[in-house]
């Protein structure tokens, strides 16, 4: 086997980063203005999406110094918990939360990529089978899959290289946007017209028959509102925690694990917020769904959502869509490297545990569970097919925030039960930062299963159901 190469504490604040940023920052903002229609609280939502996850990685922080091991979030459940918990977690992972997530980026790719190639496009349908219809776009979403996967079963020498050229690119490049627009392209009269009444409690609802109208929004209604629109803001911040499963293949992880959480989600934070400023600065908030150029089409009615292309139509002109086409299939191959070099840890955790396929606990010749990484390919891909990836999504932020919850109430369990454990580092605010996760999450949950129970229910039956999964994986093994 080859000597292991280990990750530096840049190379880790680049996954974190790198994780982060996909293709969320440049579109998800339009459905935002839409549900809180005010800069204030569109700005406030990415702002609180930031603070959130920043509180959160800084409490991860102690466990990743107490258990730098592979499997992260997998081995912090299953030590405060149980292997019931750790396995239900994991359940989630490989079937929605992970696996999904690469092929919904692997798709958003190829869709960016039709616009280079139009034949790539997902309107170009190769096999109709009436129930099933597979696209161009879908297929080259699986190829981007497999050269990812191929890449990093050769070692994490490889997945290094792809982490540090299109991470530090795409972070490089989102920044000069965000330069561009908010000082040498910045619109004055459009920058006043946003902030003219940035607190407006108004809200657009598209009726039965497809007509948008306006909603004037009681207090009630909107922190009921707030909650939904954070759904995009905190997906886009989601995937912070990737490193964490990697941890035996960073150097000294008792330190840059924690590090590595800490800068590389703070430096997200900043890029989101000063992104959706320099939106503002270039774009009305406030759109028509008829209009016929950019600024009439506002931040609200982007075409097909994407905020990004038609900000930096004000700044590149006609270059724009070819611009932002090239930046967002930076950033989605780069988003989709992090999570398949990392995620493959965790089901190799679980197998050394006896809870998952015992050739997925095997490093392969260069030193990585090639096996797992194959496995993980062929369902991401056949997720790509199924064409579920983006309804599998919709249930992924309820279940996502719910791990999360439980993850940190951990600390406190575990400084309860092993108050002599060795920790490297502690939970940045104990206990009142953690606290203050914890039951703004929780809410966030609530919110949810009220506002968007077609979508959290289904995402808390996956969750529920890896419960009889776990006793008859255990069952079939003895």
């Amino acid at each position: 086997m080859e000597g292991k190469k280990k990750l530096t504490l840049a190379d880790a604040i680049l996954i974190v980063s790198g994780s982060m940023i996909g293709s969320g920052i440049f579109i998800v903002s339009a459905g935002m203005a839409q549900t809180v229609a005010g800069s204030g609280w569109l700005l406030l939502l990415w702002l609180i999406s930031g603070i959130i996850t920043v509180f959160a990685a800084l409490s991860y922080g102690e466990l990743a110094g107490m258990f730098p091991h592979a499997g992260g979030q997998y081995v912090y459940l299953k030590e405060a918990y149980n292997p019931l918990v750790g396995f239900v977690y994991g359940w989630t992972l490989f079937l929605v939360v992970q696996s999904g997530t690469i092929a919904a980026v692997a798709v958003a790719f190829a869709k960016f990529a039709a616009v280079l190639y139009p034949p790539f496009s997902e309107k170009h349908i190769l096999l109709d089978l009436g129930f099933l219809h597979i696209s161009a776009a879908q297929l080259l979403g699986i190829f981007s899959i497999f050269v990812l996967t191929l890449i990093n079963s050769r070692g994490i020498h490889y997945g290094k290289i792809i982490v540090r050229i299109f991470s530090s690119a795409k972070i490089i490049a989102l920044f000069g946007i965000i330069i561009l627009g908010l000082f040498f392209f910045r619109q004055a009269d459009v920058w006043n017209a946003n902030f003219a009444d940035p607190w407006r409690q108004m809200s657009l609802i598209k009726d039965a028959s497809g007509h948008w109208n306006w909603q004037t929004l009681s207090t009630i209604g909107l922190m009921s509102a707030l909650g939904t629109a954070l759904v995009g803001s905190l997906f886009s911040s989601d995937a912070w925690n990737n490193v964490t499963f990697i941890s035996g293949d960073i150097d000294n992880p008792k330190r840059n694990i924690p590090l590595s959480l800490f800068i590389g989600t703070l430096i997200v934070t900043v890029l989101y917020l000063l992104a959706n400023m320099a939106y503002l600065s270039l774009l009305p908030l406030v759109g028509d769904p008829n209009g016929l150029t950019v600024h009439a089409q506002g931040i609200q009615f982007a075409a097909n959502e994407r905020v990004g292309t038609a900000a930096a139509t004000i700044i590149f002109g006609s270059l724009a869509t070819i611009v932002m086409a090239i930046l967002i299939m930076v950033s989605t191959f780069s988003c989709n490297n992090g999570i398949v070099l990392s995620s493959v840890r965790v089901y190799q955790a679980m197998a050394k545990d006896g809870l998952f396929f015992d050739r997925m606990k095997e490093d392969n010749q260069h030193g990585v569970p090639g096996f797992a990484l194959w496995i993980q390919f062929i369902w991401a891909a056949l997720l790509c097919l199924s064409g579920q990836y983006g309804a599998l999504l919709d249930y992924v932020m309820f279940a996502v925030m719910l791990f999360y919850i439980l993850t940190i109430a951990g600390i406190f369990i575990l400084r309860k039960n092993r108050p002599e454990a060795e920790r490297p580092y502690r939970a940045f605010g104990y206990p009142v930062i953690p606290v203050i996760y914890i039951v703004f999450a929780t809410l966030f949950c609530l919110n949810l299963l009220i506002t968007k129970s077609e979508n959290s229910i289904p995402g808390l039956i996956i969750v529920l159901l890896g419960i009889p999964v776990y006793y008859i994986w255990r069952w079939v093994k003895k």
